[in-house]
């Protein structure tokens, strides 16, 4: 028999991959996918402390920016201290879920930062052009086809989402600022450059409290006999429902709808990640 182990316990969220990318076979990091976990989290444990693992390349600013929000409604409301720690990447919308906690760690070869916005995409103008490709658009409102990737780039089109992006970038700015405060030791012009750096030096530009792992800095808080707790996020739709299929042996994996948007969501993903080495 197993002896019976106790101590407290720490809930700990797990938030890896991008964020906001999802299509019907990946679900990515968004409210509505992490909601319940973050609500479980704050009722499991009579403890002070919530830990959030951190893995992410970034993503989409509004459900960065929703989770962020969910991160401290629930902190506040329970009067606990969140706890983040960096796993590989805290980087763009990744450091957005990283400024909900109270204090911030990272593994000494963490990557954190990229304050910024960014948009790409691709041009194909010369290449229908070569294949004798004619295109079609049809539009009720002036600007409604603007950035279309088969037509030559406009000046005021790219002038309009510098200003969208600009103002992104300010909210996001402003969140770091309220957040981390007079921790920052670094001008603006640096911290919000849109750079990444290795963790020693996100902790000396103020960007992180300190370099650490999950269970040593728990084991600080709580003693030795600290238990943590993953709580699994929720998983839902038409991903759990091939994978239940292929276990009854109905062969279905890799016939369903979405493998074309699966591809894309791949490649879009694998982008993120490799703008930072990994």
């Amino acid at each position: 028999m197993w002896p019976f182990t106790s101590g407290p316990v720490v809930p700990v969220l797990r938030f890896t991959g991008p964020i906001g990318m999802a299509t019907p076979l990946r679900q990515g990091l968004s409210l509505a996918a992490v909601a319940g976990a973050i609500d479980r989290a704050f009722k499991l444990s009579r403890l002070p402390s919530v830990a959030v693992v951190i893995n992410s390349p970034g993503g989409s600013p509004v459900q960065s920016s929703l989770i962020f929000k969910r991160l401290r409604q629930m902190a506040e409301k329970h009067d606990k201290k969140i706890y983040v720690f960096c796993d590989d990447v805290a980087a763009s919308g990744g450091y957005y879920l990283a400024i909900a906690g109270d204090e911030i760690y990272a593994d000494a070869c963490s990557i954190v930062g990229s304050i910024g916005a960014i948009s790409g995409g691709f041009g194909f103008v010369e290449a229908i052009d070569k294949l004798g490709i004619e295109r079609r658009v049809y539009t009720a409102g002036t600007a409604k086809s603007q950035l279309d990737p088969f037509r030559k780039e406009k000046p005021e089109d790219v002038e309009r989402l510098t200003q969208i992006l600009g103002e992104i970038h300010d909210a996001f700015i402003g969140v770091v600022k309220e957040r981390r405060g007079a921790r920052i030791q670094a001008p603006d012009s640096e911290v919000f450059s849109g750079a990444f750096w290795s963790a020693p030096r996100a902790m000396e530009l103020g960007l992180i409290d300190g370099i650490t792992d999950l269970r040593t800095k728990m084991q600080e808080l709580h003693g030795d006999k600290v238990r943590l707790r993953v709580v699994p996020l929720s998983r839902g739709g038409l991903l759990n429902m091939l994978r239940r299929s292929n276990m009854e042996g109905t062969g279905l994996i890799g016939s369903g709808p979405g493998l074309a948007d699966e591809f894309f969501s791949a490649a879009e993903a694998r982008a993120l990640w490799s703008r930072y080495g990994l």
